[in-house]
């Protein structure tokens, strides 16, 4: 991969794990699920008039918006704002074990031995985490494997759907989503309209970067950048997401670094490499 194409595959590692630290920022001043309705309008609005989709597509793009727009951020904004930002980014990265079962019991995809020590690495760092004191509260913990799982369900139907444009995706997405969040804001949340008047600009801000930076920018180029080389050599940046993100946890939040959430943090961030980086030697012919 060019020098460019690293860099700008580090760069959006980076956007993506600042992103959790943002996210924390914005529910601390919006209630969770009113800043979600607020990303999506705006994700929407700047994607949806220039990304049209047939008609035939539209109910594959209402039922991802229940499971990627509700299940996955919806609950990912909730969980954070119980969680230390680097817990519950390693939590979320259970997307990636969870949709390799549900790749097996749903696509009869096999199983071979690597992926199976990387399931049990994964979730051996969770048990990890579990005996430390920065994992949240079983509620919060709940709700960001629930996040994760929303992922791992939205990635096999984006799997199995049609084809679509990555941006027409988020946007429609995005679009079908706004009324379902706004409607759990407004039976599980209150005082909406004076936490808008009392935010202040890091509040509006953290909105704007969880929308345009990560959902737009960020997905742009890393689709650009999987468009140029194999799957193999781009997907594997990812795992540097957490480690970014425990970084910036503990450098711009204050979070703790202690043995439960390194170790258990490595054996998460290990399983995942193991499920999906390919590992075939290639012998070299000069």
């Amino acid at each position: 991969m060019p020098l460019r194409d690293l860099l700008l595959g580090l760069l959006v590692i980076a956007i993506w794990a600042l992103n959790i630290i943002v996210i924390k920022v914005g529910v601390a001043e919006l209630p969770p699920l009113l800043m979600t309705t607020l990303r999506f309008m705006l994700v929407a609005a700047l994607l949806v008039p220039f990304y049209p989709v047939a008609r035939a597509q539209l109910p594959f793009l209402l039922l991802l918006s229940v499971t990627f727009g509700s299940l996955h951020f919806a609950l990912l904004f909730i969980g954070l704002g119980q969680a230390e930002a680097g817990t519950g980014a390693l939590l979320v990265q259970m997307g990636t074990p969870f949709a390799t079962l549900l790749a097996v019991i749903f696509l009869k995809e096999r199983l071979g031995p690597k992926r199976i020590a990387g399931l049990l690495l994964s979730f051996s760092g969770i048990i990890v985490l579990a005996g430390g004191p920065t994992l949240p509260t079983p509620l919060p913990l709940a709700i960001l494997l629930c996040s994760a799982l929303g992922w791992a369900v939205s990635q096999l139907l984006i799997k199995r759907g049609p084809p679509i444009a990555p941006l027409a995706l988020a946007g429609w997405v995005a679009l079908f989503a706004v009324p379902q969040v706004a409607l759990g804001s407004w039976l599980f949340e209150n005082g909406q309209w004076q936490a808008m008047q009392q935010a202040s600009w890091l509040g509006w801000s953290a909105m704007i970067y969880t929308a345009v930076m990560s959902s737009i920018v960020a997905y742009g180029i890393w689709y650009a950048l999987l468009r140029r080389h194999p799957v193999n050599r781009v997907v594997p940046m990812t795992l540097l997401t957490p480690v970014f993100a425990v970084g910036l946890g503990a450098l711009l939040m204050g979070d703790s670094l202690g043995f439960h959430k390194l170790m258990g943090g490595g054996l998460v961030v290990a399983g995942i490499a193991l499920i999906v980086i390919n590992f075939r030697w290639r012998p070299h012919h000069p």
